[in-house]
């Protein structure tokens, strides 16, 4: 996916333990913009908070109705390095393309995961085919120094782990492991993502303590984290120390759940790249701009993406 950052949520070092309040729960409210000819509320980064564990970006899709002139998801190829890639879909479909030569529609209750490593450059696409509604999220996974300059992959799941949630609801595994039930999605990290079908009521989640956490809104809604009342386009953060978290429904509810250990190593973040310094993502831009192989050619009716000048030589 690709969705420009806005000069406060990139091209900057960061540090997990940066922000206020990291003794409770925060929240932090989305930012509406655009991607693709789609509505996106962007939840992650944040000038206040850039990653939750190593996940790094966050866009709520939707929900949007295609139709005249609004024919669904089309952003065109564009590259990604330092980084994987998911998409999950509780509505409508996307079609992925990428330079690795995959091909592949993405449909509610699968995952896909693409590793960008090294370097990789992918498309999402309509399919064509005249559905209701348009609705998921997208994120990306920041790739640890050990495998960030890696190869590239592809992987789509159809099959992911359900458990049944103390108190009712349950709860599929999109990557990592909750509760005993692990995804076999790849991950770099010890990190967690998962999606939640709360009933109406409380319910008293278990987590890992050494862990971060976010929770937010897909559908329904809205919850309560003790004092807090978390409505759509709303993230809750909190730190590590907590084995169990108490969520009340005020209806039923679809929730995104995210987790793993503060991610330690420095972080820069701009256009579609995630690195370790400005320097390392300005040659990213320059391969990209260049047409050099690091990247590789997308199949796709669209046309090739023209990377945005580095915001901290256009600030001189």
């Amino acid at each position: 996916m690709s969705g420009p950052l806005e000069r406060d949520e990139a091209a900057t070092a960061t540090s997990p333990a940066a922000g206020p309040g990291r003794a409770g729960v925060e929240l932090f409210r989305g930012r509406a913009t655009e991607v693709g000819g789609v509505p996106v509320t962007r939840l992650l980064p944040q000038r206040a908070r850039r990653s939750v564990g190593p996940w790094c970006f966050l866009d709520l899709l939707g929900p949007v109705s295609p139709g005249p002139g609004r024919p669904g998801l089309a952003v065109p190829p564009h590259p990604h390095c330092g980084l994987q890639t998911v998409t999950w879909l509780l509505h409508g479909e996307v079609l992925h393309r990428d330079s690795l030569g995959s091909e592949q529609v993405v449909r509610p209750g699968e995952l896909s995961l693409m590793t960008a490593g090294h370097g990789v450059a992918h498309a999402e696409e309509p399919t064509g085919r005249a559905l209701p509604r348009l609705q998921g999220a997208q994120l990306w996974i920041a790739q640890p120094a050990a495998t960030a300059g890696g190869a590239a992959d592809f992987e789509r799941h159809v099959d992911l782990p359900v458990l049944a949630l103390p108190g009712g609801g349950q709860a599929r595994v999109l990557v990592g492991e909750l509760a005993g039930a692990r995804s076999p999605a790849r991950r770099d990290t010890p990190h967690l993502g998962a999606e939640l079908q709360l009933p109406a009521g409380s319910l008293r989640l278990p987590v890992r303590a050494a862990d971060e956490h976010g929770l937010c809104l897909l559908a329904g809604g809205p919850l309560r984290l003790g004092p807090h009342r978390l409505e759509p386009g709303v993230l809750a953060v909190w730190p590590p120390g907590r084995d169990v978290v108490t969520v009340e429904a005020e209806r039923p509810a679809v929730v995104l759940l995210l987790g793993g250990p503060p991610f330690e190593e420095p972080l820069v973040m701009w256009w579609n790249f995630v690195g370790r310094s400005r320097e390392e993502l300005a040659e990213a831009r320059r391969a990209w701009e260049a047409g050099e192989p690091r990247f590789g050619p997308v199949r796709s009716g669209l046309p090739r993406l023209v990377a945005p000048p580095l915001p901290w030589d256009t600030a001189r």
